[in-house]
């Protein structure tokens, strides 16, 4: 059974996806060994812990230095012993460290195109705030492998959604989370877990078509 571990800040829209399509059978062969957030308050725990699904908090209020925290987020996850890290809405930068330990193992979802409203500041309604700003006509989500950098690792999957000319920043937000984020992120993960995305560099080879006719590296959906 290909394990994974979720990391989450806040509500778990993205976490509850992932519930569903392993529940529906989208996701094959894989489990959430862990739910892990730097949020006692999120309700994404609330979600695990309704499930079975082993629950924890990591915090960095509760360390007085951030390699303390670095150290115990590394150990928490090490001690599930997952095959896959996801950040699905993971406000805390990822330590080098754990990178390093996790190389190519840890995936992010951002609700942009990359490389458009990505990297530092570029997280939650901000992003759909300097979307509409520029007066996109197209966004959408990308789910990418983690780097030392931010939102600049690999990319793996994309999927463009309409901006509409009445759009507000939660409107936008909603509908690239219903038609974007909760498909890709599923499809990517069941992918890795059967040994279909490759990475070489940059590069990144999904083998075989996306369940809606996609191309590979760097799949557009």
């Amino acid at each position: 059974m290909f394990r994974i571990a979720v990391l989450v800040s806040g509500g778990g829209t993205n976490l509850q996806a992932i519930i569903d399509a392993i529940d529906q059978g989208t996701i094959k062969d894989t489990e959430i060994a862990l739910v892990l957030s730097n949020n006692e308050g999120a309700f994404a725990l609330e979600r695990a812990r309704r499930r079975g699904i082993p629950a924890a908090v990591v915090s960095p209020k509760s360390f007085a230095a951030r390699a303390a925290f670095n150290e115990a987020l590394l150990d928490c996850v090490r001690e599930h012993q997952p095959d896959l890290v996801v950040l699905a809405g993971f406000l805390c930068a990822i330590p080098d460290e754990m990178v390093e330990a996790y190389r190519n193992r840890i995936i992010n979802i951002h609700p942009s195109l990359i490389p458009s409203f990505c990297g530092k500041g570029y997280y939650g309604l901000k992003v759909h705030e300097a979307a509409l700003e520029r007066g996109v006509k197209i966004s959408g989500a990308t789910v990418h492998f983690v780097d030392s950098g931010t939102d600049t690792g690999p990319i793996i999957m994309q999927k463009a959604v309409a901006v509409l000319p009445d759009d507000t920043p939660k409107t936008l937000q909603l509908r690239i989370m219903e038609q974007a984020e909760w498909k890709i992120l599923p499809r990517v993960i069941d992918l890795i877990a059967h040994g279909k995305v490759k990475v070489d560099g940059r590069k990144v080879t999904v083998i075989g078509q996306d369940e809606e006719g996609g191309s590979q590296k760097g799949s557009q959906v």
